[in-house]
């Protein structure tokens, strides 16, 4: 029996919507946020996270891999602003996940079409890239059998996408022993 397929969380985008509005001059005055465009960016060493505040007054937490550091990021940036975190929404976005499959991949023969998704080999990173609508994420996989997920919506859609994809493969022998 093979053995189950470990996913890894890496990043999980999630937006914070404060009852009021965050002000981004605020961020920039209290907290040395930097304004670039139309939002505003605060890289936190504790909990270690990068905040955009949007022009909205909305938080989005970047570079966590659980919802609840993520939360405590937006908390942490709203007492340092003398705000109340109560009635904090959370909107959860997409996740960046990895695997392995244990296995070397034959990456440049994973192409065309596969019924639930579509694959071509892109040399400049040299990896395959499948977009794959069954599980509706997309899979950047190397020839050591190691694959990144972006656009995920959940850890288990990626084991999911993950299963299926390792045996698809295997059925048609791009699945090989590493040497």
């Amino acid at each position: 029996m093979a053995s189950a397929i470990e996913v890894r969380i890496e990043n999980q985008l999630v937006r914070f919507v404060p009852p009021s509005p965050v002000d981004q001059a605020s961020v920039v005055a209290q907290l040395g946020g930097q304004q670039t465009g139309g939002v505003v960016i605060k890289v936190l060493d504790r909990p270690r996270a990068t905040l955009v505040i949007d022009q909205a007054g909305r938080i989005v937490v970047h570079g966590t891999h659980r919802v609840e550091a993520a939360r405590a990021a937006a908390k942490e940036l709203m007492l340092r602003l003398g705000l109340n975190d109560a009635g904090l929404e959370t909107e959860l976005g997409p996740v960046v996940a990895s695997f392995e499959f244990g296995q070397a991949l034959l990456v440049e023969s994973v192409v065309g079409d596969f019924g639930a998704g579509t694959a071509h080999f892109d040399e400049r990173l040299g990896c395959t890239i499948v977009d794959d609508t069954r599980h509706n994420l997309t899979l950047h996989m190397w020839p050591n059998g190691r694959c990144v997920a972006t656009d995920a919506r959940h850890r288990n859609m990626v084991a999911m996408a993950a299963v299926y994809w390792k045996g698809r493969f295997n059925e048609r022998n791009l699945l090989v022993e590493r040497i």
